[in-house]
């Protein structure tokens, strides 16, 4: 799998030499003009909406993962905290507004998309609500989306190791 600048950093940006040169698979180094850029992790949101003792999964409609259970959320731009993109990412994909969030855990995640593997940085936070939503789902991003009983949820079906064992740990924690 390829760095995310793999195919971007073939001149430096700084001098424009080609003397650039991937460090250790985030660091890009000029011998040229001793720039050195960053690449860094990428951070992304997620949400655990609970409803009584069931949570929301939804069904990815792309790739990665297409076909495949995912919690809702996405990338945070640039600007916002984590809780304005995961409030963000939920009115887009699923047209509820859910201010509450709860930090609930953080996990590591490669999101391989087109060839290009992206180390993000996956955040997870829980609301509860004293109901179930109209969902309305941006059709392009969610295939699907369903309402599970914690002691039902197919964990294995979940699309990212993150935000599987984000998802089995809730679940744990919630059985005590």
């Amino acid at each position: 799998m390829l760095s995310p600048c793999h195919d971007i950093f073939r001149h430096c940006p700084n001098c424009q030499s080609a003397t650039i040169t991937l460090i250790d698979g985030a660091r890009f180094y000029c011998t040229d003009c001793q720039f050195t850029y960053f690449h860094n992790t990428a951070t992304a949101v997620a949400a655990i909406i609970v409803v009584d003792d069931e949570i929301l999964l939804t069904k990815r409609g792309n790739a990665p993962g297409k076909g495949q259970l995912d919690l809702p959320g996405g990338f945070v731009d640039h600007g916002e905290s984590l809780e304005q993109a995961l409030s963000r990412e939920i009115l887009e994909e699923l047209d509820i507004h859910i201010e509450n969030w709860q930090y609930f855990t953080s996990q590591p995640n490669q999101y391989l998309y087109k060839n290009i593997n992206y180390h993000t940085c996956d955040t997870i936070f829980v609301a509860t609500l004293a109901h179930k939503p109209i969902l309305k789902l941006q059709k392009n991003e969610i295939a699907g989306a369903e309402f599970w009983p914690l002691h039902q949820v197919p964990s294995g079906k979940i699309a990212f190791a993150s935000l599987r064992a984000a998802v089995e740990q809730f679940i744990a924690q919630t059985a005590r």
